[in-house]
């Protein structure tokens, strides 16, 4: 099993977060901010991971310092589970229609962070979640994973439809970029390290 455990404390959050990237698609997720934890919750069922998560962050502050750690800490997570990468697939690329929204997401395990985003929001919140965080979610991502990842709307009208879409497109991509390929010995380059 490819799992880690990592916990992160600041004085603005307290994170304890487990990940198992060869799951079922079960959770216990608790991030204190309800659209979140959906969001993160699709993620995982979409992309067969386990995760459990459970983070107490300043919510009388804002929503954007728990969902930015949090980003870190999975990205962390992620990291580590895959362990010296041998013999993933490295690349993902998936289309994830929610309704009339559409995205594309594609994926570069490949040790260089990189996040290129593009997505309009029609509005700036949903419910009482602000939409700016979502880029925010995986540019920390990006940066402790080390991975490229490129996020864009085809088309979609309805913030929360558009944001279901990229989460369950972020899973898949996970689960189809790090499984393993029998054909794959070492690592998926010709450098031999990723």
């Amino acid at each position: 099993m490819r799992q880690s455990n990592v916990k992160r404390t600041t004085g603005e959050t307290d994170i304890a977060l487990t990940l198992n990237i060869d799951g079922e698609g079960k959770f216990v997720i608790d991030t204190g901010i309800g659209f979140f934890n959906h969001m993160l919750t699709l993620m995982t069922k979409h992309g067969f991971l386990d995760l459990q998560v459970k983070c107490n962050g300043d919510l009388d502050v804002d929503h954007h310092h728990s969902v930015e750690d949090i980003g870190i800490v999975l990205g962390q997570a992620f990291k580590e589970a895959l362990g010296d990468k041998a013999g993933i697939r490295r690349y993902a690329t998936v289309y994830t229609p929610m309704d009339e929204s559409l995205s594309r997401i594609s994926i570069d395990i490949s040790g260089r962070p990189y996040l290129y985003f593009d997505v309009n929001m029609p509005t700036e919140k949903v419910g009482q979640f602000d939409t700016q965080l979502v880029e925010e979610f995986f540019r920390a991502f990006v940066n402790q994973a080390g991975v490229t990842l490129h996020i864009e709307l085809l088309h979609g009208r309805n913030s929360h439809h558009i944001i279901e879409s990229i989460f369950k497109g972020f899973g898949r991509v996970l689960d189809e970029a790090s499984a393993i390929d029998k054909r794959i010995t070492g690592v998926r380059s010709t450098k031999g390290m990723l």
